[in-house]
Parts: C-alpha cells; structure tokens; sequence
C-alpha cells in the first residue's frame, strides 16, 4: 500500500511537472496560465492532447514538433520528471497530513528556481498567493490530527524572514532581492511545522549552499564581485535539505555536537 502510495503520488507529479513548465514560461510574461491552451513556440500549432502526455509524449516525439519538426528542449521532461522524483521522495519521507502543504511549497518552489535562474526574479504572483495556500493547507493538516504546532511554525516563518530581511536591510538590497525575503516566510512555515531542526537547517543549509556555489564561481572565473547571483535558488535547495534530512541533523547535533559547547 505504501509503495502504491508513492507511485500515486509520483504520478501527481508527472502531471504538475507539466503544468509548471507553462507556469515558467508564462508568469514572468504577465501572461494567464490557463488561457490560451500550449502551443508549439514556433509554428503556434496547439498541442494535441496525445502530445501532451508528460515524458511519454516527448520521447515518442524524439524531442520534436509533430507539426514543424523543431526540437523541443529537453528541459520540459527533465522538470516533469524532476517534480515526479521529487513528490514520490516527499511521500515516502512524509507520509502524513502535512504532505499536501508540502507538495504545494515543493510544486512553487520549483517554478520559482526555475524562473529565478531564468529571469533573477521571484513573482508575487506565485510567492504571496503561497502564504495563504499553505496557511490553509496546515490549518487542514492541524484540523485532521487535533494536533497543530502554531507557535512553532509562526516562529519559524518569522526567524527566516528576519533573517532575510536583515541581510536585505543591511546590504540595501544589494546582497539579495526584495522576492528572497518574501518567499523566506513560505519557506518558513512548512519547515516550522516539521520541527525546529527541519527549520534551522533548512535556513543555514540555503546560506552553506549559496556560498560554495558563489566561491565555484567566483574561483572558475564565471562570477566577480559585481555579478548578480539568483539567491532563491539556494533558498529552495536548502529547505529541501532541511525537509528531508534537518531532523536528523538537528539531532546529530544535539547528541555529538552541541554538548561540548554546553559544558554537557
């Protein structure tokens, strides 16, 4: 039934999978994304729904437009599997109420990395909208299990956006963008709500990745001083990182770590 479980859930993702790749193309455009329906970037031909079938699709296609022959970029199966990969991952490690609020915070952070890397923005369109989606999605999960840790999630949210906001504060916005702290608080509560370590971990792992990222960079001689690095990407990979292994790190570091400085 677990295995089922998944294997469901993965096919969930195959098909949001889809669905973000218009969300990527569209939202930084203005346009809706759900009007007109997709259509082939070259000839304009619409997609049939045959050729709309995530991966499968592509792969009998050869990466090609049925109607003009022009290559379709890998990256449209490579996100939908991706995002499968990644609801499955999700399910097996938190087969729980919380799960849809985090397929939600998994589903727009996605797009949003994508779309940070792409255009160096975060759209309100997608970040505020996600506040409400996952307070709603928590609220149910609290309602189902009787059981809801509000303080600590609310704290947590706001520890990430002082967090963010001070370095945006402190660095006149030359450091990071306005969208970072705005998509911190997102980040914030479904972390919060897993526990203070998924939380932390989370919070430090997206600075850790960020870092060696922008030092790669920097020491290849693909970034300077003066180049302007995506911050939200880091930010999305290091709340994975706390979603799927921050508890255990967080008691790693309460049992080995911790009690030296403690004097314990």
């Amino acid at each position: 039934m677990t295995a089922l479980f998944v294997l469901g859930v993965g096919a969930l993702g195959l098909v949001v999978g889809s669905f973000l790749n218009v969300v990527v193309h569209r939202v930084p455009a203005g346009r809706s994304v759900v009007r007109p329906g997709s259509a082939c970037p070259a000839c304009a031909s619409p997609i049939r729904p045959r050729d709309n079938v995530p991966v499968v699709s592509w792969l009998l296609l050869r990466g090609r437009c049925r109607d003009c022959s022009s290559a379709v970029p890998a990256r449209y199966p490579g996100v939908e599997a991706a995002t499968a990969l990644l609801f499955a991952a999700l399910a097996a490690r938190h087969p729980s109420v919380v799960l849809p609020a985090l397929l939600y915070v998994a589903a727009a952070g996605t797009a949003l990395l994508l779309i940070d890397l792409d255009h160096h923005r975060l759209p309100d369109a997608i970040v505020l909208p996600s506040y409400l989606a996952v307070a709603v999605l928590l609220a149910g999960a609290g309602l189902a299990t009787g059981d809801a840790p509000v303080v600590r999630t609310l704290l947590s949210a706001a520890c990430w956006l002082a967090a963010y906001g001070s370095i945006w504060l402190l660095t006149l916005g030359r450091g990071m963008g306005l969208g970072d702290v705005k998509l911190s608080g997102v980040l914030g509560l479904p972390l919060g709500w897993l526990g203070w370590g998924p939380s932390v971990v989370g919070l430090f792992a997206g600075f850790v990745v960020g870092s060696v990222v922008g030092v790669g960079l920097l020491a290849t001689g693909r970034a300077d001083r003066r180049t302007r690095i995506a911050q939200g990407p880091f930010m999305i990979v290091g709340a994975a990182v706390g979603v799927f292994a921050g508890a255990a790190v967080g008691d790693l570091w309460l049992a080995v770590v911790a009690p030296p400085f403690l004097g314990t």
